[in-house]
């Protein structure tokens, strides 16, 4: 067992003006590009989940969801209050995040169009980065999206040193393996299950925890440093979980949506049918009207518990996980991320799924422990102790450092590449086709090493797309094939607005035409958090400051699209 390995790093500055900042900034970055900074290489246990959005007590949900193990986690780790993924869908998303480039640079949309390597460039992935590096680069569960998008391999030998492991029950989630009321089985959106009736009596990520620990024991033994990705199955679709997770949620303490109707003024361009959600036997049953038609109330508040239960389910896994990593001696060696690919509407628009540009879709949770960075554990004491949620349902931990800056997905790959103690990879070129190994994204391991130093605001913006196939809500706008895109919504978000354009795309050439404008979206999130009011072609009752001018926004998503760098729009 290797022994204890701590980060090294400059101390802590306590004034900290902006020239201080930027004078810290250049020569703590020169220090680590110049190996001056001496750090020994930490282990990577990148944790990613599936459809989760910030639905977490650590995240101070609404949703009263009980995540006790990972709110543990967040409590020694630096929390991310604004991260955005960069598309809502899982193919496009995990490629962006795992090569620190964006959906228009992987030309990639949907979850079955083509491998990167071959369509866009031989970009280096984060686990091939630390693989080449002198890492162990392990692979669980989903990571990659499985199929052509990872050519049918999980981008397996060059990401990772040996064959990706997939759990053997995940064949069965599509099956009609959901007991419904009519004793018959059938292929269901809520599927709580009796795990000892299920088939090989386990479910994927209970194989992908128990797979995941066992290789955490065996690298306990090796010499040389891992990065180890788990990636969890839910809470995506179907709710195939534990049944008596559904039991912390009692469907009558549930609740609807606080927007539960189609806003108005939404463009219909930008409503997301959520036609996944239809094919299911259990909707189909509900007979509901294509595209707006609402789902039944009672329906509504079971999905609401489903999801919930869900989290709750996976939050276990998780910790499980994690108390592993304290058993095998690896706590104080390992640097742990947590995330996941997007967000998922929960009836919010009268939307469910994701598949949009709204905040319940492209916001995630994004937490990053460091060793040794935040309340180190006392001697004696377990860092990381499983947290039974039957048995503690109201367990609570401190808050983490939290962080307010607005960030990408795109971000993660630089971050824990300098956080490991290697140099982050420099910014991409445009166009940057030829270029294996850069970055569209930024490190934040100033931040999450040094935050009394770098004082944190919500400044900054992220930028998130959606591509349709039409004007209006067809079969196929949820997921639409890339050669049927028409159209792409761009969409910026900052600390006061969400503005987002819907612009004419052509999927040959995988370029915008920005003067073909067929649709757009503002609001002012101090007066509108849940994006219900769109303001782009009125004035609403609330002014908008110049910063929120649409022509204002409109030149800030072609300076992204141009790959222009542009100061973030002050106010006057």
């Amino acid at each position: 067992m290797r022994s204890s390995r701590r980060v090294t790093a400059p101390p802590e500055w306590t004034c900290a003006p902006a020239t201080m900042w930027r004078i810290f900034t250049s020569f703590y970055s020169i220090m680590l590009f110049t190996g001056v900074v001496a750090r020994e290489k930490l282990n990577v246990l990148y944790i990613m989940a599936d459809d989760l959005r910030p639905a977490l007590g650590c995240y101070s949900s609404t949703l009263g969801v009980k995540s006790p193990n990972i709110d543990q986690l967040a409590s020694r780790s630096s929390v991310f209050y604004n991260a955005f993924a960069q598309q809502a869908l899982c193919g496009p998303s995990r490629t962006s995040i795992l090569t620190s480039r964006r959906p228009d640079t992987i030309r990639l949309y949907d979850n079955s169009h083509g491998y990167w390597r071959v369509q866009a460039g031989n970009f280096t992935t984060l686990p091939q980065l630390l693989k080449r590096s002198g890492y162990i680069s392990r692979s669980v569960g989903k990571v990659f999206h499985p199929g052509l998008v990872s050519n049918h391999s999980d981008d397996f030998p060059l990401s990772w040193s040996a064959p990706p492991y997939h759990p053997p029950s995940l064949k069965f989630e599509r099956m009609k393996v959901c007991k419904g009321k009519d004793g018959r089985l059938h292929s269901n959106l809520l599927c709580a299950v009796n795990v000892s009736e299920t088939p090989l009596g386990t479910l994927p990520d209970m194989e992908n925890t128990d797979e995941a620990v066992r290789q955490l024991r065996a690298l306990s033994r090796a010499a040389e440093p891992f990065f180890l990705a788990v990636g969890y199955y839910k809470p995506h679709i179907p709710f195939r979980i534990p049944q008596e997770f559904l039991s912390l949620y009692p469907v009558e303490n549930m609740t609807l949506a606080p927007d539960p109707s189609v806003p108005g003024d939404l463009p219909s361009v930008a409503y997301n049918p959520w036609t996944d959600i239809r094919e299911r036997e259990d909707v189909q049953a509900l007979n509901i009207s294509f595209p707006y038609g609402p789902i039944l109330k009672d329906f509504q508040l079971q999905i609401r518990q489903h999801y919930l239960a869900a989290v709750s389910y996976l939050d276990a896994q998780v910790g499980k996980l994690l108390a592993a990593l304290e058993e095998f001696g690896l706590a104080e060696d390992t640097i742990v991320v947590f995330t996941s690919d997007h967000g998922w509407s929960l009836g919010e628009h009268g939307e469910w799924a994701k598949y949009s540009n709204f905040d319940v879709a492209t916001q995630v949770p994004l937490l990053v422990h460091v060793p040794g960075r935040r309340s180190p554990a006392a001697p004696g004491r377990r860092k990381f102790r499983y947290v039974d949620v039957f048995k503690e349902p109201h367990r609570h931990f401190q808050e983490g450092h939290g962080v307010l800056q607005i960030v990408e997905l795109i971000d993660v790959f630089p971050t824990v590449v300098q956080l490991a103690g290697l140099p982050a990879p420099p910014l991409c070129p445009y166009p940057s086709s030829h270029v294996e190994l850069c970055t569209e994204g930024k490190s934040h391991a100033l931040t999450i090493l040094h935050p009394r130093v770098m004082q944190q605001s919500s400044v900054g913006v992220a930028f998130s797309q959606y591509p349709r196939p039409s004007d209006t809500p067809q079969l196929d706008s949820d997921q639409p094939r890339q050669p049927h895109v028409r159209m792409m919504g761009y969409s910026v978000r900052s600390a006061d607005y969400r503005y987002s354009l819907w612009v004419g795309f052509d999927p040959g050439t995988c370029r915008a035409n920005m003067s073909d404008v067929h649709a757009g979206e503002l609001y002012q999130l101090s007066e509108d958090p849940g994006q219900d009011h769109n303001l782009y072609r009125r004035r609403g009752p609330w002014p908008l400051q110049r910063k929120g001018d649409n022509a204002e926004w409109t030149r800030v998503l072609q300076s992204h699209l141009d790959y222009v760098p542009h100061q973030f729009i002050h106010a006057a």
